[in-house]
């Protein structure tokens, strides 16, 4: 009798039938680490109110089973990602911060984290669209005579 590699507690999940799935759950692919997370994020910020699991389950576009998007839910809680307030009888769920502030606060720490910063800030400008480029100037040197303009 072969012995099982993965099983219970070792990230494989067994089927009603007793086969290993791998890990995944119902047969399908393993999301790489942090991109339920990612998923549930983007329902929050798309529905624009606060979401109760079963509704955030809803509107994930692969079916995920109730149980993980609560962990989920509860994990990003843990984190500070999102709020969690009672209505009647369930939690809603609303992000934190808008999908720009943490987008930005992300780009920061991996800023801060090299070594040579002026290093990833050239790296990260060189990969900028032409537009994208054009922004960044008119953010950093606006055209004299706006709003912003003391001289």
């Amino acid at each position: 009798m072969a012995a099982r590699t993965r099983g219970h507690g070792q990230g494989g999940h067994d089927s009603p039938g007793g086969q290993d799935d791998g890990g995944a759950g119902r047969g399908e692919q393993r999301r790489g680490h942090g991109e339920l997370e990612s998923e549930v994020m983007a329902a929050l910020w798309s529905a624009g109110a606060p979401m109760a699991a079963a509704d955030v389950q809803s509107a994930l576009a692969d079916p995920i089973a109730y149980n993980t998007v609560q962990t989920v839910l509860t994990r990003l809680l843990a984190k500070g990602l999102v709020n969690r307030d009672l209505r009647g009888r369930s939690h809603v769920y609303r992000p934190v911060h808008a999908r720009s502030e943490l987008a930005a606060e992300q780009m920061h720490q991996v800023l801060t984290q090299g070594e040579d910063r002026v290093a990833v800030l050239q790296q990260f400008v060189g990969q900028l669209s032409e537009s994208e480029s054009e922004t960044l100037r008119q953010m950093m040197w606006p055209p004299r005579g706006t709003a912003g303009d003391t001289t």
